[in-house]
């Protein structure tokens, strides 16, 4: 999945020139928390969130005793910059490392230095919901498996190919802690009823890990 498929590309922006209230304004109306501050070339130059005006505020009171002081300032006095951009034709998995690394909270999306759109963290976590298919009535089972090369995963999915279970995503994750024999495969597959597929690996060398099998009196 690319950042083009899960971007917002009506994206609110200021000038630096605009005053905090003017961002304010923006910022309460849209129920946004960050605009992206651009030049006359639509490049992106800063950015600007709730937060930024809310830990500014303090240090303009010491200066103004007034809130009308606070309000008439101007967007460059508080804007965070340079600032962090990603591409469109990033992978998602890419951006996700960034978040989390850098902890930011959104990311412009600039493609030949022009802006053409906006990714957030709620952007973000819809798109782990639609890569692992929880969106979709299903059912998630975890199987312990050696890590190898080759030949394990086609081998689990025939089980679902045997019973005519369709497999709506699958992904992997090592075996805590930190196991390097084995990992474990998550498949979300389309039926409410497992069990009977689930009681197929019970003679075989993988381990579920959920759902339990109601035999090992495990729940």
């Amino acid at each position: 999945m690319l950042v083009k498929d899960i971007m917002k590309t009506d994206v609110i922006t200021l000038t630096a020139n605009a005053t905090v209230e003017e961002a304010l304004h923006l910022l309460q109306k849209n129920h946004i928390r960050h605009i992206p501050i651009i030049n006359e070339s639509n490049h992106v130059i800063g950015i600007i969130s709730d937060r930024d005006v809310r830990d500014a505020s303090p240090s303009f009171l010491e200066e103004h005793n007034n809130r009308g002081g606070i309000l008439t300032r101007t967007i460059k006095e508080i804007m965070s910059t340079p600032v962090v951009t990603t591409h469109p034709y990033e992978f998602f998995e890419e951006v996700a490392s960034i978040f989390y690394q850098k902890e930011f909270a959104c990311l412009p999306v600039v493609r030949d230095k022009q802006l053409v759109g906006i990714v957030t963290e709620k952007d973000m976590l819809y798109a782990f919901i639609q890569l692992t298919g929880t969106h979709s009535p299903s059912t998630q089972l975890e199987i312990k498996v050696p890590d190898q090369i080759g030949g394990v995963l086609s081998d689990v999915c025939q089980y679902f190919t045997k019973r005519n279970i369709k497999i709506v995503s699958v992904y992997s994750y090592p075996d805590p802690p930190k196991d390097v024999v084995y990992k474990i495969l998550v498949f979300r597959i389309q039926t409410m009823n497992p069990m009977p597929v689930v009681k197929d690996f019970q003679n075989t060398d993988y381990q579920i890990l959920y759902p339990y099998w109601e035999d090992n009196h495990e729940f």
